[in-house]
């Protein structure tokens, strides 16, 4: 019988604004993973890649609430 591996999705809060024509974000719950991509698209594929790799590289511990700009919104995004 094969071997399946078990993959639980895990959820982020990102912070997600369009800035002229790129779209920013970041990661609130993972300090250091932020992304600038032309669609909202490619910043979602991105933020969750840089997600991966912060989550293979250490443990961490999530900080408090964040602190969202007037002309930006939070979102959560699973990984």
């Amino acid at each position: 019988m094969p071997h399946r591996s078990l993959s639980l999705a895990m959820k982020y809060k990102a912070i997600i604004k369009k800035e002229g024509d790129w779209w920013i974000g970041w990661l609130v719950d993972l300090p250091g993973v932020n992304a600038q991509e032309r669609t909202y698209e490619e910043l979602i594929e991105s933020l969750k890649i840089g997600a991966e790799d912060m989550l293979a590289l250490s443990e961490w511990i999530p900080p408090g609430e964040p602190e969202i700009p007037q002309d930006a919104r939070l979102e959560t995004i699973e990984v």
